[in-house]
Parts: structure tokens; sequence; C-alpha cells
């Protein structure tokens, strides 16, 4: 300990070093529950490349382990520390370095937060797309590393198809540079992608170039009230097969409603099954909105209602944003899925789901990106009774094999990290696992980068 403490410091100004145990502590896990988590043996905040590549030197010197961490939001334990680590903080890292309106692209450290770049680029009439639930909080680089989504994926994509470039610093320390700042580009090996969403396990990021999008109109957002959450999933299929491109298009079960309007008092109508929220972006929404009412209306619909302005419309995405944190009031924790299944699975999904509820006797609130077809059921459980909460553990992966059955996957967008290492294994199968093994060893030789995750 003595030693790597005197190792980094000689690389380090002395506010970027954090020791106090009680602080440290702090760092140890992101927001997922049921993942483990170490003790780690020293904070570091660096702010620039230099300092990560000490860090990087100094770990790979004395065989430390290190974990990557944005502003730990995450909800799979992919930036849970481990016993003796030095955790990598890169919320320092948090400048917007440029923004080109006419490359369309914008170069950011990993600490920039998504919403700050969102709205920094909205002032050059420019668009950034991924928008994580946690928008206002989670750093770029930690969606890079997760390979986010958000609520607008249905029309615009996820964080991959927003990453032109990256700098990585690597295990040993070497700086390497990927991808492109032009629109099109094949030289070699895509690496750029192999480290989105490889949780940090590959390399640090440590600079991004991303694509942005004219900035579009703004969105006007239609709410429908469905009888059953069947009706609602055929009104998503009814959607997507006449050709409609909303800008998003979510879905929230009757729980998570209850659960939003106990929480923030919302006025959402709680006599509803499901609430389908959809949007348009496009020059005339309400002639789109009104096309889609009536395909909502023809799958079941009970009541089919237009926002009436700007205003009215974010209220409503206020809602669907803050369903997460509203259902992990339902009881004292929460275990969050992430199972992705085609959208014509959807309906069988979301049955599935809740009969898996009624087996294990549990409260399982969804909402969902139905336009993508991917959901987030989410277990609420009593984590002091441990009958429960071994009911929850045994629900959640009663889900994830209902998504593989369904030909989905385990994640769509939350990754793997700590706590779906068994289900990747089985979704990968064993030549994918060693496969995907043999890539880690190629950048990460000593296995001192993110360990435990993923594999």
């Amino acid at each position: 300990m003595s030693d790597l403490l005197e190792r980094l410091r000689a690389g380090l100004p002395p506010e970027a070093l954090i020791t106090d145990p009680d602080v440290t502590a702090s760092y140890a896990h992101d927001m997922a529950s049921f993942c483990e988590a170490g003790t780690p043996a020293v904070v570091v905040l660096p702010r620039t490349v230099e300092q990560v590549q000490h860090v990087m030197r100094t770990a790979t010197a004395l065989r430390v382990p290190v974990v990557p961490q944005g502003a730990r939001t995450g909800l799979s334990g992919a930036a849970n520390a481990s016993d003796g680590c030095i955790v990598l903080s890169l919320v320092k890292m948090d400048r917007i370095l440029e923004i080109s309106p006419v490359d369309r692209i914008a170069v950011v450290e990993p600490g920039v937060v998504n919403a700050v770049l969102s709205r920094a680029v909205n002032e050059h009439g420019l668009y950034y797309p991924p928008d994580p639930s946690s928008w206002e909080t989670c750093t770029i680089g930690g969606n890079i590393g997760t390979a986010s989504g958000g609520l607008c994926c249905v029309k615009y994509g996820v964080t991959a198809e927003y990453v032109l470039g990256l700098e990585v610093v690597l295990a040993d320390g070497r700086l390497l540079t990927t991808g492109r700042r032009t629109a099109k580009g094949v030289a070699g090996y895509d690496l750029t992608r192999l480290f989105v969403g490889s949780e940090g396990s590959l390399g640090i990021v440590v600079k991004a170039v991303l694509a942005l999008k004219p900035q579009p109109p703004q969105q006007l957002v239609l709410a429908a009230e469905f009888p059953s959450a069947a009706t609602a999933c055929d009104a998503v299929c009814r959607i997507m097969e006449r050709g409609h491109t909303p800008s998003l298009l979510e879905l929230m079960d009757r729980t998570t409603v209850r659960a939003v309007n106990a929480m923030a008092s919302m006025g959402l109508p709680e006599t509803t099954e499901a609430l389908l929220l959809c949007a348009f972006d496009t020059p005339d929404p309400l002639a789109d909105l009104a096309a889609v009412g009536e395909l909502c209306t023809a799958a079941g619909a009970t009541e089919v209602v237009p926002a009436d302005n700007p205003a009215e419309s974010e209220l409503l995405l206020q809602a669907r944003r803050m369903s997460l944190t509203a259902l992990e009031t339902v009881k004292s924790a929460t275990m969050i899925d992430d199972v992705c299944v085609p959208r014509s699975q959807l309906g069988a999904m979301l049955a599935g789901t809740a009969a898996i509820a009624e087996e294990y006797d549990l409260t399982i609130g969804v909402c969902a990106h139905a336009g993508d077809g991917n959901t987030h059921p989410v277990v609420c459980f009593d984590h002091h009774d441990p009958d429960e909460s071994r009911r929850a553990r045994e629900s959640f992966d009663a889900i994830m094999a209902l998504g593989l059955e369904l030909g989905g996957t385990i994640t769509g967008e939350h990754g793997v990290g700590v706590l779906k290492k068994e289900w990747l294994a089985r979704e990968l199968g064993e030549t994918g696992v060693e496969l995907q093994r043999s890539v880690k060893a190629a950048f990460d030789p000593l296995g001192l980068l993110n360990p435990g995750k993923l594999f």
C-alpha cells in the first residue's frame, strides 16, 4: 500500500488522491442491487490524459487492479470496486473540447455529463440523441462503457452509433487512438466499436469524438391508455408495421404509473393497465400523432390524448424518466432488469413477466422502450426479508431466461457487470465466451482492468 501511494503521488497532484476509508467506501459501488463490491486501496481523480497514463503504468508495475468509474449511475455492478484496487474516477475530466457545426461532431472528455453536452450542442443548432433516464447525472464515458441507450433509441439509435473515434489509455499506459473525425471511414478493424460497451475492461476512454445531428423540431407527445399490456403491445406492433418512426415510443404498466403518481403527484391515469407514450419531432407532428392515435384506438385503447403543447409533452416525458426512481419507493429495494426482445415478442415478454410476478408473489413493475422491445422489469422487494430477497433473485433470473427464450438478449443498454455474468455465458455460448476472453487478453494480458466483470 505504501509503495502504491508513493508511486502514485510521484505523478499526481495531492488533490487527485483519496485515501480516507470513509470516503473511498462511497466509491465502492454503483446503483445495482445484489452485486458484490470490494474495498478500494485508493481513489484517483485525474484531470489529464498524462495522469491517467501514470496511474496505469503504476498499476502495471505493481500488478494492482484498476476499476474505471464515471458517475456510478450504472445498474449492473460494472463500476464496483474490487479489494485492493485503484478506483479511477474520471468525473474531473469534464471538458467539452470542441463542437463543430460543419463536421457535426463534438469532442469531449469522459466526465462530461450527458445533459451538459446535450444543452451545449443545442446552442449550435445541433442534437446529441442518446439520453438515458439518468442523463442529468450520467457521464459520456459511462455511456460509452455500457453502450447505453435512452428514450429516443427507436428513431435515433444508441450510443454506439454516435461514437466516431476514441482516445484510450491501455492497461500498460500506452495511448491508443481509434476511429475518425470524418463522416465515413473503414480503415482496419473497427476498434472504436469494440471499446463501446466493454465496461472498462479493455482500456480507459479519455477522449471521444461524437457524431451530432441537426436539432429536430420540438416533439409533441401522445398518451394512450389501454385495458391491458397485450393491447398496448399490439398498438406498438401496428405503429411499427405501418412504417411510422416516432422519436420515442414508451410504455408504463399500472404499477409504474401508480408509483410515479405516489412519488410526484403527476396525475397520470391510475385506472389504466398500460400507458403508451408516443412522440414525433417531424415537421407536422400533429398529423403523425393523429395517425398513431387511430392505430391505438384500433388496438383497443380506451383513451387517446395528444399533448396540446411542448410543455405538456415534456411533463409526460418527465413522468417516464422518473419511472425507475419511483419504483424504488415501492419497497426497500429493487432489482432492475434490462431484457430486450424482438418487437413482435413484446406482448409475450410482458405477459410472461406478469406470470413470474404471480408465481413468486412479488410486485414487478415494467417500463419499457417499447419501440425497441427493450423492457425494464423492476422487481420490488424487502431486502430485510431473506425469503423475499431469495424470491426476488429467482424472479430476476426467470425474467432473463424468458427473454432468451423469446429470442432476446439479457441486456439492451445497462451492461453485464457483475449482475449478469452467468447469463452472458448462457447467451454467448462456450465458443463466444472463449473468443471474448481472447480479445480481453490481447488488450489486458495481466487482467488488471475491471477484473471480475463480464466473464
